[in-house]
Formats: structure tokens, sequence, C-alpha cells
């Protein structure tokens, strides 16, 4: 039953990066709304594939981890995107950068995006271990 909430969990929060990151890819200048980025000149390239591959990369991975057996381990590229997101932030924060309200919600769905990851890669790769000693010792 865990699994199925985790995976479910999982895909809710890859639907919204895909959203973010399908909206970014089309319409760059979304990024500036949402993210205060300004979006201008060559900087519309940049953030429409940069910007752009970090959302939609997080995403996919993060449904080949749910959905694909034995590939739990896609869940870790997300955990080390959103983690090196948050440890710049972090970093950021203590080099003197401004942190305002909007810093400090993305810091947090950031540990929380990092947390589901590392935490539902722990959960199904034990449940599909678990699985396969089963069926071993059925065999």
């Amino acid at each position: 039953m865990i699994n199925w909430v985790l995976r479910g969990a999982l895909i809710l929060w890859a639907l919204l990066f895909l959203i973010i990151g399908g909206t970014g890819f089309v319409d760059p200048a979304s990024y500036q709304q949402q993210f205060g980025i300004l979006v201008e000149g060559v900087a519309v390239n940049t953030l429409r594939a940069d910007l752009s591959a970090f959302f939609l990369v997080s995403s996919a991975s993060a449904v080949i981890g749910a959905l694909v057996p034995g590939w739990t381990r896609a869940l870790l590229v997300p955990a080390a995107l959103y983690g090196t997101a948050l440890i710049g932030r972090l970093f950021g924060a203590a080099s003197g950068d401004i942190v305002d309200g909007n810093i400090m919600q993305a810091m947090i769905i950031e540990a929380l995006s990092v947390a589901l990851m590392l935490g539902s890669w722990l959960m199904l790769s034990r449940l599909g271990a678990a699985t396969e000693v089963a069926v071993d010792t059925v065999h």
C-alpha cells in the first residue's frame, strides 16, 4: 500500500514540474513570473534550454523511478539536481545574497523534493528487493 502512495506522490510531483518545465520551454517569459528572472536577449534561449531541461529531466526521472520496475535509482537524479540547487541557495544566502519569501519558499520546495526522492528511493528499492527475495524463494 505504501508503495502506491509513494508512487502517486512522485507522479504528482513530476506532473507539477513537467508543467513548469513545459511552460518554460514553450514560453521562457513564464520564468519571469514564476522565479523573478529577467528574460531578454540571448537569455531567452538559455532559459528555454537550461532551466527547462532541469525541470523536464527531473520530472521524467521521477516518473521512471516511480513506474518502471527495477529503475528506482532514477529517483536519485532529481534528488541530486534539487539538492544541488538547495546547496547553491544556502551558499548564496551565506555569501550575502538577498533572501526573501520567494527564496525561502524555493528552498523549502527543494528540501521537500530531496526528501521525497530519497525517501521514495529508499522505500521503493527495499520493497523491490523484498519482492525479488520472495520470488527467488518461490522458484
